[in-house]
């Protein structure tokens, strides 16, 4: 529920933001909500607010065409389908894993980055896949340039109003 869909003028998804900063957007104007979901906050004189699902923009949001993704925790996450690139095992805590250590000259990048678990990431420490004898289910790259490839599955089932937005 804490997580709200904003749209740009022509309905294009631009980002999944927190609930605090969809608000923001709402009370300075700068947005109007499409899409609630069933659950009401309170401000602090007492007033009651629907919580939005979706909202968009009142102003266009200029975007490059060919636009690249920064890397983040929750993107890597989804282009690994939650899943250790290691072991291949779901739904256990996973961390982010630099493939080439940065110590020996690993960057911080979409290409450099797969999803672990705290298991397989302890045991591979500071060693390259060599030293310590793991293979990756699969190479990691850059995901595509579509809103969609960086939503997680859940986010989009959980809120079937996302549906009408995110192609």
């Amino acid at each position: 529920m804490s997580k709200v869909l904003l749209l740009n003028i022509d309905y294009e998804p631009l980002n999944v933001c927190e609930l605090p900063r969809a608000m923001k957007l709402l009370l300075i104007g700068k947005a109007s909500a499409l899409h609630y979901y069933n659950t009401v906050v309170y401000t602090g004189s007492g007033e009651k607010i629907i919580v939005p699902s979706v909202i968009k923009m009142h102003y266009n949001i200029k975007k490059k065409s060919n636009r690249e993704y920064r890397v983040s925790r929750m993107g890597i996450y989804t282009r690994d389908n939650f899943t250790c690139q290691y072991c291949g095992k779901t739904n256990t805590e996973l961390t982010l894993d630099h493939v080439l250590p940065r110590c020996k000259g690993g960057t911080h990048s979409w290409d450099n980055l797969v999803a672990s678990c705290k298991k397989c990431n302890y045991f591979k420490a500071g060693k390259t896949l060599d030293q310590c004898g793991l293979k990756l289910s699969s190479k990691p790259k850059s995901p595509r340039h579509t809103f969609r490839a960086m939503v997680p599955k859940s986010f989009i089932e959980e809120n079937e109003d996302w549906g009408y937005y995110i192609v």
